[in-house]
């Protein structure tokens, strides 16, 4: 069974104490442990795929300089594993055939070491492309020692409790490279569906995170207070009144990806500041949205993945075929057999269809009560145009014709404001001047919302929302 390397505190203050003699004995020979900068050739990945043709034992005149950190050495330096943050290269050099400056430096090195490092190279027979070391430069000291896990009589860089991989992720993305490649894929998800929506003349603008009124969603909002102007201000709970005040003043196609407060519960699912990505379109309805929700998102998970199949804990997701579209209410007579309205429709969706979406489901027609940004559906009575996107039973985007007729708004926000006065304090806020930019115009739009960082933990088969930020809210030790 794996378990963490647990070192009593005088070992580990032995082996502090011994980095610390080394770095004093690198200083005396007159080495900058910590120098200013470095000149490398390649990166290791990009030497990988140079010489994927080089066969085994063969060797080549080429000079080649890396940096990276050290992971692993063998046989007193003879061999030494060096990471940067594209991958692995292994570096050689023979006790018995190195420089006098090599057989002074190498023993003053230790795992973790950020070194670079000049040489020729070769394939080893046993196929390991290989760095032959002629010169080796101290980049970083390390003071402290890497983690351990130890499994039976074996032991390898890592970090078996969870809670320290959180905590110092700084260490979990040294020795733990499943971490560094899910923030790597969530960048490239990024750029990916900025590329998408740039690329149909969306643009982006960010709008406000503090706020005077905590509106766009219902949550429970951050409270701070700005000194000068002696008012407490909100943390923003959602980007979309912002946005649409945007589509007010004639930006036709607007998106932002913004980081969002809410007040709330910590699970696998919620850290309380989370990122989501919200689109506006001008004269669009809800099916234009779910239309563009789906081609992004299809285009996103082949870039990222590099297939439209993808496995998420041990299940298989398609994204190849259509997503498949019902209502709610539909969904609900499924599993119950009954026809419910308002709230109680809502609620037996929740409690009984959810979790039972597990293929890219989109769920449309929501009852009025709980959409009070939504416009009424055009020929159902006590309902909206709104479309939920659920993948593995969770809610990934959320969309809607937009409210766009002032009174009705205003309307709207008045009985949320009731349902404040009655306990609600997640009902939505009256925001008066968002109201007041509606007079002014807003064109037929549709709007959508969707949580980036649960998109993330789809396409890297991340079971907690913590592994796809990089350094999730925590509880202080």
């Amino acid at each position: 069974m794996a378990q963490n390397n647990t070192m009593e505190k005088e070992d580990l203050g032995n082996l502090q104490a011994e980095r610390l003699r080394k770095l004093n004995e690198l200083k005396a020979m007159g080495i900058d442990p910590y120098p200013y900068n470095f000149k490398r050739s390649h990166e290791c990945a990009e030497l990988q795929e140079k010489y994927k043709d080089l066969a085994d034992e063969e060797r080549t005149e080429d000079l080649v300089t890396v940096a990276g950190r050290v992971h692993n050495q063998r046989n007193d330096w003879m061999f030494v594993d060096l990471y940067d943050v594209s991958g692995r290269i292994q570096l050689f050099s023979d006790s018995k055939t190195r420089s006098e400056e090599l057989k002074k430096l190498l023993p003053l090195l230790d795992k973790g070491d950020h070194i670079g490092v000049t040489g020729k190279i070769r394939r080893t027979p046993r196929g390991d492309l290989t760095i032959d070391m002629e010169t080796v430069t101290v980049l970083s000291k390390t003071l402290q020692p890497l983690p351990e896990i130890i499994e039976g009589k074996r032991r390898r860089l890592g970090i078996a409790d969870v809670e320290t991989r959180y905590r110092q992720r700084y260490l979990d993305l040294i020795v733990n490279p499943k971490s560094k490649d899910n923030l790597q894929k969530r960048a490239l998800m990024f750029r990916e569906i900025r590329n998408f929506l740039d690329n149909k003349d969306f643009i982006e603008i960010e709008t406000p995170i503090l706020n005077t009124e905590a509106g766009g969603a219902a949550a429970r909002p951050f409270i701070t207070h700005h000194n000068t102007l002696g008012v407490d201000l909100y943390l923003r709970i959602a980007t979309e009144l912002h946005l649409k005040r945007l589509a007010v003043g004639g930006f036709e196609r607007v998106y932002e990806i913004g980081r969002i407060f809410r007040n709330e519960g910590m699970s696998v699912k919620h850290n309380p500041e989370f990122t989501t990505i919200e689109i506006y379109w001008a004269y669009t309805d809800l099916y234009d949205m779910m239309a563009l929700t789906e081609d992004m998102i299809r285009a996103t998970v082949e870039k990222v993945c590099g297939n439209l199949e993808i496995e998420y804990q041990g299940t298989k997701i398609d994204f190849s075929k259509p997503f498949r579209k019902i209502s709610m209410q539909e969904l609900v007579k499924e599993k119950t057999g009954k026809e419910l309205s308002g709230k109680e429709l809502n609620t037996a969706f929740e409690n009984h269809c959810e979790e039972t979406l597990i293929q890219p489901t989109f769920v449309y027609d929501y009852p009025i009560e709980i959409s009070p940004l939504a416009k009424k559906h055009r020929e159902k009575a006590g309902m909206v145009e709104r479309f939920e996107l659920f993948i593995y039973g969770r809610e990934t985007a959320n969309a809607f014709s937009e409210l766009t007729d002032p009174q009705d708004q205003q309307e709207r926000f008045l009985a949320q404001a009731q349902e404040r006065e009655d306990g609600d304090d997640e009902a939505h806020v009256m925001d008066e001047d968002f109201v007041t930019a509606l007079e002014y115009g807003l064109p037929p739009t549709s709007g959508m919302g969707l949580g980036m960082d649960r998109l993330a933990m789809l396409l890297t088969d991340s079971a907690s929302i913590r592994d796809v930020i990089a350094f999730p809210t925590m509880k202080p030790l």
